[in-house]
């Protein structure tokens, strides 16, 4: 990259607008839409009621108001860390499945060890190489698709995507960022598992990064060391897949030693983990991929062989099951994807360096963690693996790639394939319960400083008027009115993404409104007490896309017991899809969901087959009729 064009994508950083605070009837009237048709009428009465009390002149709501405007003009970004709080640190649940999205890479066919070693070196050396690009500002600025294409998006997520560190608190977690920017000049390390054992292994020396042959040399090194039984330690990892507030209390157990302390330092100032997992034993399907990086198989397979705090792990199995499993509190799902494929892209392109390395330094050996463990942590460490165990157990994952059509077909109906896809995952839910419920999906604000997301509420009063033509057993929509419910359907879902992108949408001002009532010492306002505001807060259907240019997909769970996760990644001619919920719920089957999904999309596929043949033959006798006018 030029000078100029450095310059250019500074400028365009320096430049991005505040994140606004929406007008506050704006948000009153739009919550209530929201919400009208997914309660019950006496229960939604008396919502208004307390809404129109709550934005009354001289209300409450006009106080808070004044107070989020006032935060706005004195911070950059006045929801940050009310959100970051709100949505991760203060968090109770374990980090995986829960909270820790994964990232699936291709499957690789090693032929060995040492070829997975390979294939592990190559993918740190790629690590080195797009950190230099962070650490440089050197990453192309990016622009908004889609929605108001164009828009220059902020870039603060990606210093942190090799910086930070999620440690564990008793109430609240908090977002460790560790500068690199002194240590790279002489020295930096990552942090290695390898059969549940922690190796600390330098990557930078004399502020130069190891060669992929060098790398390769460490790690056959490690895998040496960790073979040895009579050295091995605990399998302290466990500890990190465990609820928050139990591995804070581990923690506060472990650091009365220095041994222990001094390990612990090592994670939190490492720039990634790269986790070498044993062979799974299992076919290397793409839901049975999912699974395995999403908790790695549990205590019986490579569970421990993880530490969840840190924002980035690397998964490279001795199978060929690989990927990266990410803490998502320090960003969002579309930097692990430019991350994630460039390493692919890297890994693809390259060829281990062969011969001797370029100079003959000598490096430092790579050092085990080491622990020491009394009767009380062993006795932590049963308890972690029993209750990651019995998390791996509920998980019930489905990835489904449905390949009746891509997003070339969508476009071609003159439809966003996001919206779509949001109006058809309504339909599979409908189908499946008949009703609709609160449903999340998570909206970039990237336009803005320090933007993060915000949430669009998909499951409209329009989406609920389509599913419900769609599934009438009566007959009593011709194709003509279901196709004008679709368009609707997908317009409230499109006019509703672009408020969300822009800064208007509600769930991050109610909080902030929420916030500046706690932080007055308020009593909590009743609009935040009323049972359809703690409904509207349960996500039971979370939803994200995901999109990706390689082969490779995006998976999570659940976000509520009772709920579904569902990450799509929309292609040219397919959509993959990773549907998760609990197995305990009796309300929630992801197969079950797969398959209405699929009937869902062939039904609205044949819907606009029928309805773009019938306008095909109307035009088509409007011409006729033109041309014996003529």
């Amino acid at each position: 990259m030029s000078r100029l064009e450095r310059d250019a994508d500074t400028a365009a950083r320096e430049g991005l607008p505040k994140v606004p605070v929406p007008p506050l009837k704006q948000t009153l009237d739009t919550y209530l839409k929201c919400v009208q048709h997914l309660v019950k009428d006496e229960q939604f009465r008396k919502t208004r009621a307390i809404v129109e009390k709550f934005g009354a002149p001289g209300g409450v709501g006009e106080v808070l108001q004044k107070k989020l405007l006032e935060r706005r003009d004195k911070t950059e970004n006045w929801v940050y860390d009310y959100w970051l709080e709100d949505m991760y640190l203060s968090n109770r649940l374990a980090l995986p499945v829960n909270s820790s999205p994964a990232m699936v890479f291709p499957k690789q066919d090693f032929k060995d060890h040492k070829e997975a070693l390979r294939y592990g070196a190559r993918l740190v050396r790629g690590v080195l190489e797009y950190k230099a690009l962070v650490d440089a500002q050197a990453l192309p600025a990016e622009f908004a698709r889609g929605q108001l294409a164009g828009t220059p998006l902020c870039m603060e997520q990606y210093s942190r995507l090799f910086t930070s560190y999620r440690s564990p608190g008793l109430k609240t977690d908090t977002l460790k960022i560790h500068s690199h920017a002194a240590a790279s000049e002489t020295s930096a390390h990552i942090i290695v598992a390898c059969q549940n054992q922690f190796f600390a292994m330098d990557v930078v020396a004399n502020g130069k990064p190891f060669a992929e042959t060098e790398l390769l040399s460490q790690l056959e090194t490690i895998a040496s060391m960790a073979a040895n039984v009579a050295e091995r330690c605990p399998p302290l990892g466990i500890l990190t897949s465990d609820g928050r507030t139990e591995w804070a209390r581990a923690r506060d157990i472990l650091t009365r030693d220095q041994t222990n302390k001094d390990s612990l330092a090592l994670f939190e100032t490492c720039m990634c983990v790269l986790c070498l997992d044993e062979a799974s034993g299992r076919k290397p399907t793409d839901t049975n991929r999912a699974l395995l990086m999403l908790h790695g198989g549990g205590r019986e397979k490579n569970g421990a062989n993880r530490w969840y705090d840190k924002s980035m792990q690397f998964v490279v199995g001795m199978d060929g099951i690989c990927g990266a499993v990410c803490e998502h509190s320090a960003f969002e799902g579309v930097v692990l994807v430019q991350c994630s494929e460039y390493l692919t892209k890297h890994i693809a392109r390259t060829a281990l360096e062969t011969g001797k390395p370029s100079s003959t330094r000598k490096l430092r050996p790579p050092r085990r963690l080491l622990w020491k463990c009394d009767a009380e942590i062993q006795g932590l460490l049963l308890a972690s693996e029993e209750r990651l165990q019995r998390l791996v157990n509920n998980l019930d994952m489905d990835v489904f790639t449905f390949r009746g059509y891509g997003k070339e077909f969508i476009k071609k109906q003159k439809m966003s394939p996001d919206a779509f896809v949001q109006v058809a995952l309504q339909l599979a839910f409908f189908k499946c319960s008949g009703k609709l419920v609160s449903t999340y999906e998570s909206a970039s604000i990237r336009r803005f400083r320090d933007g993060r997301v915000d949430n669009i509420r998909s499951a409209t009063v329009e989406a609920l008027a389509f599913v419900q033509a769609m599934t009438d057993e009566r007959k009593l929509y011709t194709e003509t009115e279901k196709m004008k419910r679709l368009r609707e359907a997908i317009n409230a879902q499109t006019n509703y993404t672009i408020a969300a992108i822009t800064g208007m949408a509600i769930d991050n001002h109610l909080l902030g409104l929420l916030r500046s009532a706690k932080e007055l010492n308020m009593e909590r306002p009743e609009i935040f007490s009323d049972e359809t505001y703690v409904a509207s807060n349960q996500f039971i259907l979370s939803t994200s896309q995901v999109p990706t240019t390689v082969e490779m997909f995006c998976c999570y769970g659940p976000v509520v017991a009772n709920g579904y996760g569902a990450c799509y990644n929309p292609q040219p001619d397919h959509v993959v899809f990773c549907v998760s919920s609990f197995w305990e719920s009796t309300q929630t089957s992801s197969a079950v969901f797969v398959k209405a999904l699929n009937e869902g999309l062939l039904e609205i596929r044949d819907l606009c087959d029928i309805c773009g043949a019938t306008a095909d033959i109307s035009k088509g006798r409007q011409g006729a009729g033109d041309r014996s006018g003529n």
